[in-house]
Parts: C-alpha cells; structure tokens; sequence
C-alpha cells in the first residue's frame, strides 16, 4: 500500500559512544515489508531502559548499537501496511508489544515468546519508537480500545511489566511487600489494590514516592533504612510476613530483606534487575521456607495486553505516576527530570505529519 510520506523525519538516536543522545531532524524514514505495519508516533514514553541507554552505562555499551533510534513505549496511527497485513488498516489507532519473537523456537511456539532466546527488542535491538514513524511487525500490533487515552496506552509497555508481575505471583487476597516504587513498583500497588490484595506494604529510598504509594492503595509505606525493617513489615503483614513479594527494584538489600520477610510457602515474582551477580542466602531464605521463586521478563503475549485492557477499562487511573508531557524535542529536559527525581513517567508528544 503507497502512501505519501514526508522526505525525512525527525528522531532521537544514540551517535556517539558517550553519555546523551542525539535529535536528528532528518532522518530516513523506515521502509516495510509486506507483514510489516508503518505507525506515525504520536506520543512515546521514556523508560528507566531508555535512562541507561541516555547515561550510557556498562549494560548499554555491550548491547546497544551506535546509530540505532531509541524508544520502546508508544502509541500512534497506522500509516501503512504491508500488502500481507489483513486485520489492520490505515488510521487505526495502535500500540505494540516490543519483544520481537523469532516465531520457530519452543518458547515462541508453545505461548512464552516473551522469553524468545533470539528476541529483537525496538529501540535496543533495531530502530525504535522515539521517532515520527516506527516499522513494527503484524503480530506485534496492538489496537488500543477508543475509551483508553493516549498517554494511557503510550506507556503500556511498563504498565504490562507491572500487570505480568503481580499477576503471576497472585496478589488477589493476600498480603503484598513491594520493594521499590519506582515507575513500575508504583503501577504494581494500583494493579494489586485492583486485583483484591489484602495489605500492600511498599519500601524505597524516597519518601515522596512512597508518599504517592499510599495515594495509590499502599496500607504502609515504609522508608528502606529504617532498623528492624524485616520485623516491622512481618508485623505488619501478621501470620509471620507477606504471601507475596514484588521485587521491582533490583537492589541486592532489598532483594534479601524481600526474602527474608516472606513467610514460609510464599512466591517471590522479581522483575527488577540487580546492577551485577548478588549474594543471597538460598538456603534459608528459599530452600526451607519453600519459596516459589519467578523470574519476570517482558509481558506474556498477548495475555498480559488483555489483563491491560480491562484494568483500564475498569477505571484504573495512570494520571498520578505520569507526571510529565513535554515536546519531543525537549527530550533532554525528559531525562534530566528522571534524574532528578523531579519526575516520575515522562511522555514524549510527537510532531505531527498528517
């Protein structure tokens, strides 16, 4: 299908081998395939990935290309479909899983794509989202529902890991510890007060985003360093600690003090990523207390974009964690606000080309 296109456009991609990235007002507009679908960007979301991408840390320099365009959250309109794309049609309003699957492996083939071995994410792996058009494949597409906003479904990709997470350990009726209210720990208090957890405890470093955790349904919000802190929350949780454990932050403290406070026979689901190999005491902390232990990466395809869709619909409201809607060109302002701490989720807003 030929549409006309402008002769360039505008995107921000990683030019250097240093700390930043790039705006680059022209640049080549992506090409299709004929099970392809070109989407126009209209709002895009700035992940804490992208942050390591920005700070150029060790984790960004063995992944990430030079050149590549950074993003992965958005939401936009299709502009064009490859002549194999049936279901889709230009002006469709749309979203998009970023986990590339490689379609032929088990994991692709028996409903855990998201943990594919050879996964192509968008914005690390090829180009990405923080930019006027984006090449996403047919599969990946997701329509957004008309009753749930764009700044709702740009940032779906963090809220799903938040959704998978919870979901997956089983919240509902029982008592909850989530250790780091970052952005994602933040969505996980909504996604477990929705989804009938009994107690949510949270912990953090910072005290205005625990403060922002109890707006959102935490019962206890409980700083990091405070002594006995273990103690503390097993009395708050009763019946020797929480059922649950949410770990989003990755810290290796929080990691164990998590375990530690989780009663016997409890499921600890981690998503956050530690900055190296930890240290954590296996035997006690999960060998005797027979600790169900899962490993939570990316969103179940597309179960987890379904369990999405009705949260929202539901009346789940974003709007407190995303703090910030600035012009894609002040994107550096993005990112120093993340930094600061002065902002929780920022959106990008696209230049418009329709």
């Amino acid at each position: 299908m030929t549409l006309t296109l402008p002769a360039a456009m505008p995107a921000i991609r990683k030019t250097q081998n240093a700390p930043g990235l790039e705006f680059c007002p022209e640049t080549e507009i992506p090409s299709i395939g004929p099970n392809d679908v070109l989407v126009r960007v209209t709002h895009a979301g700035i992940c804490g990935t992208d942050r390591h991408i920005y700070e150029w840390d060790r984790w960004s320099q063995s992944r990430v290309k030079m050149g590549i365009t950074t993003g992965h959250e958005f939401v936009g309109k299709v502009h064009a479909v490859g002549e194999g794309v049936k279901s889709i049609a230009k002006g469709d309003r749309v979203s998009a899983e970023g986990h590339i699957g490689c379609g032929h492996c088990r994991q692709c083939r028996t409903g855990d794509a998201h943990i594919c071995k050879d996964v192509s994410i968008i914005g690390i792996d090829r180009n990405g989202c923080f930019a006027q058009y984006v090449c996403i494949p047919q599969e990946n597409i997701w329509p957004v529902h008309p009753l749930i906003p764009d700044r709702f479904a740009a940032i779906f990709d963090p809220f799903g890991n938040a959704v998978h997470t919870a979901m997956a350990a089983g919240v509902s009726n029982r008592n909850v510890l989530i250790t780091g209210v970052g952005i994602i720990g933040l969505m996980a208090v909504s996604v477990s007060k929705a989804a009938g957890a009994n107690k949510i405890i949270v912990t953090d470093m910072d005290q205005n985003r625990l403060e922002l955790a109890k707006q959102l349904g935490a019962h206890e919000a409980l700083m990091a360093t405070e002594p006995d802190l273990v103690q503390q929350i097993k009395n708050i949780a009763g019946n020797d600690g929480p059922e649950v454990l949410l770990e989003m932050s990755g810290h290796p403290v929080a990691i164990s003090q998590g375990l530690e406070s989780l009663q016997n026979g409890s499921t600890a689901a981690l998503l956050g990523i530690p900055p190296d190999n930890i240290s954590i005491d296996i035997t006690n902390a999960v060998i005797f207390k027979g600790t169900t232990v899962l490993g939570i990466n990316g969103r179940r395809m597309f179960e987890t974009w379904y369990q999405m869709e009705q949260f929202l619909l539901a009346g789940m409201d974003l709007d407190p964690i995303i703090t910030h809607q600035i012009p894609m060109e002040e994107f550096e302002s993005g990112f120093q606000k993340m930094q600061s701490g002065e902002a929780i989720k920022v959106v990008l807003e696209m230049p418009d080309s329709d």
